[in-house]
């Protein structure tokens, strides 16, 4: 199975009981992977958080990434985490949390795409795609052609994650693109099962 295909980022602006609805109703529906995410900088709550989700996921076999912070993951045992370029260089990452955690890194433009194959990782994320309103200091919008571009530069799995939505994930399937990373099409839908199965119909 390809635990990249539909990859849940949780939104940090909802509060816990929304978080755990929200990733077990997104779980129901299909997800294959959930990736936690905190910008607030508050380390316990953050550390709160991940396990609450990390509760949700037991038994489920849907892996758990915590977003940036290596600390935070070793503290929950979470199944991997998600670098930013600006976070802990991965090499480090990956002596800390073990050979057998899943490492992820956001790679932004094309000198870090060219130097992804060299790293300890084991899957990128593209980033952004297209515009979106969750992350607004983006280097670039790769488009479909950069993103077939990263497919053909790396040999890495390559998660999509920017602005995906209902009208451009058939496109953004047919470049064999190995997963799609979604925040609000699932966090924000009245109801994430649904939201979440109408997105993995949309991807066959």
């Amino acid at each position: 199975m390809n635990p990249y295909r539909l990859y849940l980022v949780t939104d940090d602006q909802q509060d816990l009981r929304t978080l755990t609805h929200v990733v077990e109703q997104a779980v129901k529906g299909g997800v294959t992977m959930v990736q936690i995410r905190e910008k607030h900088g508050d380390v316990r709550a953050f550390i709160e958080r991940a396990q609450a989700v990390k509760n949700v996921l037991a038994g489920t076999g849907v892996p758990l990434i915590v977003n940036d912070r290596v600390d935070v993951a070793l503290a929950v045992d979470a199944d991997g985490v998600h670098l930013g370029q600006t976070d802990m260089p991965a090499e480090i990452a990956r002596r800390l949390i073990g050979p057998n955690k899943i490492l992820g890194l956001s790679i932004e433009n094309h000198d870090q795409l060219l130097q992804a194959d060299d790293l300890p990782i084991d899957y990128i994320g593209l980033s952004a795609i297209f515009a979106t309103p969750t992350k607004t200091n983006t280097q670039k919008h790769w488009g479909i052609e950069g993103l077939i571009e990263a497919l053909n530069t790396t040999r890495l799995p390559v998660v999509a994650i920017g602005g995906i939505n209902q009208t451009n994930i058939p496109q953004l399937c047919a470049t064999g693109v190995h997963g799609l990373a979604l925040v609000s099409a699932i966090c924000h839908a009245d109801d994430p099962c649904q939201a979440t199965q109408q997105l993995l119909q949309l991807m066959d």
